[in-house]
């Protein structure tokens, strides 16, 4: 009797357990569009909706989202609280939100009085299923008092690893999460973050005081990742960088440059060379920003040249390489921002071009923290730093090790250490030892034969479609004012121009279109794919005559327009405008005038300058009164090369 009442019991949970598995794909299927969950995501909801804690590793583009998302749309009754970071990060996650049909609101400080006083009436009436706020909100005073009156079902802390001092982006405002623990002792919290340490996790765990929480951590092996190191000079990490980015067909790319006005440069240098790109860092205005990012991301312009401020939250699939202009800060950070490449699952480069001065600037940056513990932890990050890039060991098992995984492989046979150095990369050295141009043959990489990688000619959607469908995606996003991956994601476009539906039906098959989304847009897709049969294709680039950065400053010049107009007019650093005015002088594409130095002060320099040489110009500045600048110094040093071209030493 007893083993019958066991057996009984124990089909009741199997079923149960099938019932609630059955419940969560038709919630995937109806709001996310997927057959299938992502590996792990289906074992972190289920364990969220029971309760518990949890503590998630998870890369980027693994789905950390849906993991906190899904519970909380299965919770018709109330509302899960996410802690987010970036208001441009948590606005775009609510219209993505609102897109799929799912109720959700934010609180942060982009909002007037009237509208936070009708979100929080609305949060307190339980009428969101996910409610946004930042980790400053929750530190308020009266935060924990109208927070009390929303009926809470779970807390979700995103980028958790903010949270830890040996994090590489630790947040002070992220250690007054601690006191949701307090405030509410019953509710679940779930912590997520792409890269954290053990010494981190174990931070988290401590910090948000978790209760015996799930443990997901992922692999941190990304298969169809080539990582490759390369120490370089000034001169060669530029070539390098316009050959990586001539390589790459179709897809966007990220440059990572160190300062705001290697950001200005690095522009300026590629769209001298004929590359389109455009620029993001902390200190151009929020609206510039964000038409930048927009640009970049409904492929308006492929390559985007931005500071660390650039990526958090960035939702392309469809990256193909990143590129580092110089040391991370951290194995962590690089890892974080090599990890936007290839989110798709085909293969992408990781490119690391650095030089010796950069371990110059990073003292510099470590000698102005003023707390000696925090000093001592930037310290032990660049030794990691500097480790990981002097290592001799396979890329992708030193960063997996690096995140206390222990791989049971030894070689990825795709990073440079593995499979060594690309034979372009070797090209471009021994030409430019030769003091020749880089004379290399066209063609792009060879994939990568790993994972979801593989690909075939055949698998290749028609690229006319795809561009036609990327035109509609930008024009309907212009419209409605919202980004153009909440409309449709990199990977979705891809799908559908494979599967080319000719009905709603056929089209709610297609992954990435949910309910919501296909009566949003259905209609609509299948009118433009009609045109596209009738004849119909995108209009041809309008980016084509648009003036290049020399073109533009000879404009404004001639306008008699000042350098620091200049700057200002195209967002610039002055020291940028000046570099690339003397470019020109040099080239003998400009003369100099004389109204931009006083003539005692070119005598200066310009003496100084036959004394010392013009290869370097710390000598020549050591040489001058401190009030000459560098900038000057760049001016003069350009008309005598220009003048005479044997000056060099």
């Amino acid at each position: 009797m007893a083993a019958t009442t066991f057996l009984t019991e124990q089909s009741r949970a199997t079923s149960s357990r099938q019932n609630g598995g059955e419940r969560l794909l038709r919630t995937l299927q109806h709001y996310w569009g997927y057959e299938s969950f992502r590996p792990s995501q289906q074992e972190i909801v289920e364990s969220i909706i029971a309760g518990r804690d949890a503590c998630v590793v998870m890369p980027t583009g693994g789905g950390k989202s849906l993991c906190y998302q899904m519970p909380a749309v299965l919770d018709e009754k109330r509302t899960a609280v996410v802690v987010s970071p970036l208001i441009a990060l948590m606005q775009d996650q609510v219209a993505q939100l609102e897109q799929m049909g799912i109720p959700a609101g934010f609180l942060n400080s982009s909002l007037s009085s009237e509208e936070r006083s009708e979100i929080l009436k609305r949060a307190c009436q339980g009428a969101y299923r996910l409610l946004y706020v930042s980790p400053e909100r929750i530190a308020l005073n009266g935060t924990s008092d109208w927070l009390r009156r929303v009926p809470v079902s779970f807390f979700a802390i995103d980028e958790a690893h903010c949270i830890s001092e040996w994090g590489h982006d630790f947040r002070p405002e992220y250690r007054q999460l601690n006191r949701l623990r307090e405030l509410f002792p019953s509710q679940p919290i779930a912590a997520f973050t792409a890269s954290a340490t053990r010494r981190v996790r174990q931070d988290i765990v401590e910090q948000l005081r978790l209760r015996e929480p799930l443990k997901h951590v992922a692999s941190f092996r990304r298969p169809n990742l080539r990582y490759v190191v390369r120490q370089c000079n000034a001169s060669t990490q530029m070539t390098m960088l316009l050959e990586s980015v001539r390589r790459m067909g179709d897809g966007n790319i990220i440059v990572y440059a160190p300062t705001i006005a290697r950001v200005g440069e690095t522009v300026d240098f590629l769209e001298e060379n004929g590359i389109r790109a455009i620029a993001y860092h902390g200190q151009m205005d929020a609206r510039a920003r964000r038409e930048n990012q927009e640009k970049w991301m409904a492929d308006e312009v492929r390559v985007m040249v931005g500071t660390i401020a650039f990526g958090l939250g960035i939702h392309k699939s469809s990256v193909r390489a990143v590129i580092h202009l110089a040391l991370p800060k951290s194995v962590e950070q690089y890892y974080q921002e090599a990890g936007r490449a290839g989110r798709d699952g085909k293969p992408a480069d990781c490119f690391l071009f650095w030089q010796k001065k950069d371990a110059g600037l990073h003292a510099y940056f470590i000698g102005q923290i003023a707390d000696a513990a925090e000093r001592e932890r930037a310290w032990q990050r660049y030794r990691e730093v500097e480790s990981f890039v002097n290592a001799r060991e396979c890329r992708q098992r030193y960063l997996c090790q690096h995140f206390g995984e222990s791989p049971k492989w030894e070689k990825c046979d795709g990073c440079d250490v593995c499979a060594g150095i690309p034979d372009w990369i070797e090209a471009v050295t021994q030409s430019l030892k030769r003091g020749k141009p880089a004379s290399i043959a066209d063609g792009r990489r060879k994939p990568v034969t790993t994972g979801s990688a593989n690909t075939t000619a055949a698998d290749e959607p028609n690229l006319e479609l795809k561009e036609y469908m990327r035109e509609w995606r930008r024009n309907v996003s212009r419209q409605k004012g919202i980004a153009a991956f909440i409309i449709m994601h990199d990977t979705t476009l891809e799908r559908l121009c494979s599967a080319v539906p000719s009905s709603l039906s056929e089209l709610r098959r297609v992954p990435g279109f949910g309910e919501k989304k296909t009566e949003m847009y259905g209609n609509e897709i299948l009118a433009a794919l009609e045109r596209f049969r009738n004849g119909e294709r995108a209009r041809p680039d309008s980016t084509v005559g648009h003036p290049g950065p020399a073109e533009e400053t000879l404009r404004l010049l001639g306008d008699r327009r000042t350098f620091e107009e200049i700057a200002q007019i195209r967002n610039r650093k002055l020291s940028s405008v000046i570099s690339l005015v003397a470019e020109m002088v040099e080239r003998g594409e400009l003369d100099f005038q004389p109204e931009w130095l006083a003539t005692e002060v070119f005598d200066q320099i310009a003496s100084a300058c036959q004394r010392c040489g013009t290869e370097r110009l710390k000598p020549i500045k050591e040489a001058l009164p401190e009030k000459i600048t560098y900038e000057q110094i760049r001016l003069v040093a350009a008309q005598m090369k220009r003048a005479s071209p044997a000056l060099l030493g």
